[in-house]
């Protein structure tokens, strides 16, 4: 029996697991970069959140317990998304999803300032006075009215860090094949994360209007550097269980063939 154009593969993307795959992969990564940015307003005590004493880290001559933005607790997820993205859709895989998150970041952002904007009804201001919180308006401006340096800071870096990411996974991948899956993901997120750490603190706190000393500046990008990675590596072994789970949803040819097509991108 022939086979007619409407009952070829392509013809239905939503039946082929490797399209089913990417979306649900494209959709996680997404979600959390734009939630990350959207909760990153918020400033946690690392050391109060786990009930231990302050560590009081002592860097380039300055101190301080481990403060960090609530975003940073999603940012290992995108890691993990991009790492897998990298081992089965290759570079364009990586791009395409990095370049739609900083769309969907920048629209986030647009229509937070937008409803910032709108004029609140003069009961909901103080609809929230009898659990502290006197003037709803200025709150909701304050945690979703970030700053534009602050905002130009995390889009720069995510985005030149995510394509740092992509360029050094693939170099490493090209000198050991495919072994060593937690060299080429923890090789490249130390690049990235490196870049990214210090270059949204550079634009959002030195070049931006708060003008950060060379030294609060490097000790502050350091501890988050080192943040980030303690987390990065942590998670190795998630990389590896994604990674045959997907092995197993796709069928072990299906999963070579995407692995090696990811290879030659």
């Amino acid at each position: 029996m022939s086979t007619t154009p409407s009952d070829a593969p392509y013809a239905r993307p939503l039946q082929d697991r490797a399209v089913l795959l990417f979306i649900i992969l494209a959709t996680f990564f997404c979600g959390n970069a734009v939630l990350a940015e959207l909760i990153g307003v918020k400033i946690f005590a690392l050391e109060d959140t786990l009930g231990i004493d302050a560590l009081n880290w002592n860097l380039f001559g300055q101190t301080g317990s481990l403060s960090f933005t609530a975003g940073t607790l999603l940012w290992p997820v995108v890691f993990i998304m991009t790492d897998t993205i990298n081992e089965f859709f290759g570079k364009r895989g990586v791009r395409f999803i990095s370049w739609l998150a900083v769309v969907l970041i920048a629209y986030g952002f647009l229509f937070a300032f937008a409803a910032i904007s709108l004029a609140p009804a003069s009961w909901w201001v103080t609809s929230m006075d009898a659990h502290g919180v006197p003037d709803y308006q200025a709150a909701f401006a304050a945690v979703f009215g970030q700053g534009m340096w602050t905002i130009a800071g995390s889009l720069v870096a995510f985005l030149v860090g995510q394509l740092i990411d992509v360029a050094v996974f693939h170099r490493i991948r090209q000198a050991t094949g495919e072994r060593h899956v937690w060299l080429r993901a923890t090789g490249s997120t130390a690049v990235s994360q490196l870049v990214d750490s210090f270059v949204v603190i550079w634009i959002a706190f030195v070049l931006g209007p708060q003008k950060w000393p060379t030294s609060l500046f490097l000790a502050v990008s350091s501890v988050n550097y080192i943040y980030k990675m303690g987390f990065a590596i942590a998670l190795i072994p998630l990389l590896y269980l994604m990674r045959r789970a997907i092995t197993r949803y796709l069928g072990d040819q299906r999963a070579a063939q995407l692995r090696a097509a990811a290879a030659a991108d």
